[in-house]
């Protein structure tokens, strides 16, 4: 039905906590950077008005720091727009901070945390090829 997908990888050594909170924060990102796939608002049977959402499904994997770093050197590689969460970002408070502390990760081997990343369907199956599904 779409020709693109929407993934996010996590990490799966981080509390259930984490992961929840990384993958809220990446799908802001997705929201932001792709706007297209927000769906209308929601109206109840009572007329009550509510928030909208992606209108795409989300597919959420796990992946040890090393597939977290593979997945985001495929798709650099695969010019994908990324978007990054370092493990430093559980520290800071506002996101001024978030961004001075991922200047600082060495950009070659970052501590990731989470990635998410939007593209072509067979372009994000190739970067994300033998991550599993996250349980």
């Amino acid at each position: 039905m779409f020709d693109t997908k929407i993934v996010f990888v996590v990490r799966n050594d981080l509390p259930t906590w984490q992961r929840l909170n990384v993958v809220a924060f990446l799908a802001t990102g997705i929201a932001s950077a792709h706007p297209d796939i927000m769906g209308l608002p929601y109206v109840d049977a009572h007329g009550r008005h509510y928030g909208n959402m992606s209108g795409q499904p989300m597919l959420i994997f796990e992946a040890d720091l090393s597939g977290l770093q593979t997945a985001l050197r495929k798709g650099l590689e695969r010019e994908l727009m990324l978007i990054p969460y370092v493990h430093a970002m559980f520290s800071t408070g506002h996101d001024d901070a978030n961004r001075t502390v991922f200047m600082a990760e060495d950009a070659n081997n970052l501590n990731l945390v989470g990635l998410a990343m939007r593209g072509p369907k067979k372009t994000v199956d190739k970067v994300i090829k033998g991550l599993s599904l996250h349980k």
